[in-house]
């Protein structure tokens, strides 16, 4: 049996097909244990990369999109989430609104985990014609931090994973307005990358550990992933409500997030853009860029 180490971003029902596919035994079938910590702060993943207590990080494209070009030389190796399952919660709006509607507002972008929920809506703000200047963001504090300061009453409304909302929603904190999965397009928002220095070593594990990632979101997506699925959200998130957890990865699933392991061109180079008109690049990376090592060497 092979070991594979992932260093994460977080433990997030965002990343529901790697752990399906650990607790369903998918990577034990293809001779692989793979072992997973999520860092606190975040960026704990790249230490962990770097020193070799981690094979590979599991976190936004941004980041290696950040550092192309640079002497950290970073390769993605798959994706984890095909789409962005993030929300906007209004204190006072009902029903829908449409991005322009937030002109005038304070907009909380909890960002102590990363810039995608900033960046991400920024962007669709910026793709729709309209000005992200007239809108007042909030940023760079975390989740935590924010839901507490908004249900304090600061802001109009607050950008939010599926579950924090859902929360948030129930506790009378308002209603979802905006949802990335239904108008903010594909965008590959969680993958795995290495060190490009480590990919060739790493090949042969990463091949099988992608595999039985695809065949986790397989498992998912078509429902047959129900006694898995209780059996992870019981162990990593005993406090929560279970029945609201279910919610939001039914939506994730149906949303299209686990859709596919491989990421997509079109996508990439939009949200490549997205940052590189946010200031966090300094050019548009191609995905052959992102992805070269690893696609050579399994050319």
């Amino acid at each position: 049996m092979d070991t594979l180490k992932i260093s994460a971003t977080a433990n997030g029902l965002n990343y529901l097909p790697e752990y399906v596919a650990d607790q369903g035994g998918l990577f034990a079938e293809r001779g692989l244990n793979v072992t997973a910590t999520a860092c606190d702060p975040w960026t704990g993943v790249l230490d962990d990369i770097e020193s070799g207590a981690a094979d590979l990080a599991l976190g936004g494209l941004w980041v290696p999109a950040m550092y192309a070009g640079t002497s950290r030389k970073l390769s993605v190796v798959g994706q984890l989430n095909r789409m962005f399952p993030m929300t906007i919660v209004s204190r006072t709006e009902t029903a829908p609104i449409t991005l322009d509607q937030l002109a005038g507002k304070v907009v909380l972008a909890p960002g102590a985990g990363g810039s995608a929920p900033y960046e991400f809506t920024a962007g669709l703000i910026r793709e729709a014609g309209f000005d992200v200047s007239k809108t007042r963001f909030v940023r760079d504090l975390s989740t935590a931090m924010l839901i507490e300061l908004y249900q304090s009453g600061l802001g109009d409304a607050i950008i939010l994973d599926l579950v924090s909302a859902e929360e948030l929603v129930a506790a009378g904190g308002g209603t979802i307005v905006f949802r990335h999965l239904q108008s903010g397009g594909v965008m590959p928002n969680s993958v795995y990358y290495c060190l490009t220095e480590r990919v060739e070593e790493l090949s042969d594990r990463i091949d099988r550990f992608m595999d039985g990632i695809a065949a986790g979101m397989t498992k998912i997506t078509s429902h047959d992933a129900d006694v898995e699925i209780e059996a992870v959200l019981a162990a990593r998130w005993p406090d929560k409500d279970q029945a609201l957890l279910r919610r939001a990865a039914d939506e994730m699933a149906a949303g299209g997030v686990w859709d596919s392991a491989v990421v997509d061109r079109d996508a990439s180079d939009r949200w490549m853009r997205i940052l590189f008109d946010g200031g966090l690049t300094t050019h548009v990376p191609t995905l052959d860029e992102l992805v070269g090592a690893y696609s050579a060497v399994n050319a």
